[in-house]
């Protein structure tokens, strides 16, 4: 092969690269996204916090409103530009939190519980399990950035994540201190905030001189905006606090 034909070749290749690289993110049809109790949950009074058509329950953080970054797209609470971060209107305490996350590729984005604004941004207080594409961003890393991880705190014992183009069941539980948090039907961190353990684990985290960081017992749950596209459904939420 003469080089010029060569060049031509290399540089096409690298032109088609290039363009799948940036290909933009999928849209999601209407009905990709079912947001509903079932009978059981209905009894044992779980709630919605996202119905598939209105975002009356949450805020970006620091605003009254929420930014026209985070829409509803196929029914899924969807970032689709620069918005924030998204919280809830009401604070938790004590409560158990599911929901479905799907990834765009390469993608990173997160979950907070137990945030306030007394700062910045919320994960000057808020704890973090994290979601991200495993298998395409380069905080994988990092075992305590992977998805399912208490962000930067502790590490999944596996890879309990699906790929890109799929959906991730969330479980999260919070009981006083005790928090846990699950993926896909496996336990991926369990720590007590406060405790001996969890100050080593601190101290030793990018949270270190976050004084306020992870010392709340009642807050707002978030979703990060991390810049990439990101879709979540059915997040459903049963306050155990018992009427506090």
């Amino acid at each position: 092969m003469h080089m010029i034909e060569f060049a031509k070749g290399v540089s096409a290749a690298a032109l088609m690269l290039s363009l799948t690289a940036c290909s933009p993110d999928p849209v999601l049809p209407a009905g990709t996204c079912a947001n509903a109790l079932t009978d059981d949950e209905q009894r044992a009074g779980w709630t919605l916090l996202f119905d598939g058509q209105s975002l009356a329950q949450w805020r970006t953080f620091g605003k009254d409103e929420v930014d026209d970054g985070w829409a509803i797209e196929g029914g899924c609470l969807t970032r689709v530009g620069w918005a924030g971060d998204l919280i809830t209107r009401q604070q938790y305490s004590d409560f158990e939190l599911k929901l479905e996350w799907r990834i765009s590729d390469a993608g990173n984005s997160g979950i907070f519980i137990r945030g306030d604004e007394s700062g910045d941004a919320i994960h000057e207080t808020a704890m973090e399990m994290q979601v991200l594409d495993n298998a395409g961003h380069w905080d994988r890393h990092d075992p305590t950035h992977r998805a399912g991880a208490y962000y930067d705190m502790i590490a999944p014992a596996e890879d309990t994540s699906q790929p890109v183009g799929t959906w991730n069941a969330v479980h999260i539980i919070a009981r006083g201190p005790y928090v846990e948090f699950w993926l896909n039907g496996q336990q991926t961190a369990a720590f007590e905030q406060g405790s001996e353990a969890w100050l080593a684990l601190y101290q030793q985290s990018k949270f270190a001189d976050r004084p306020a960081y992870g010392s709340l017992l009642k807050g707002h749950i978030g979703l990060q905006d991390h810049w990439d596209k990101v879709w979540y459904r059915n997040i459903r939420l049963l306050d155990t606090s018992a009427g506090e």
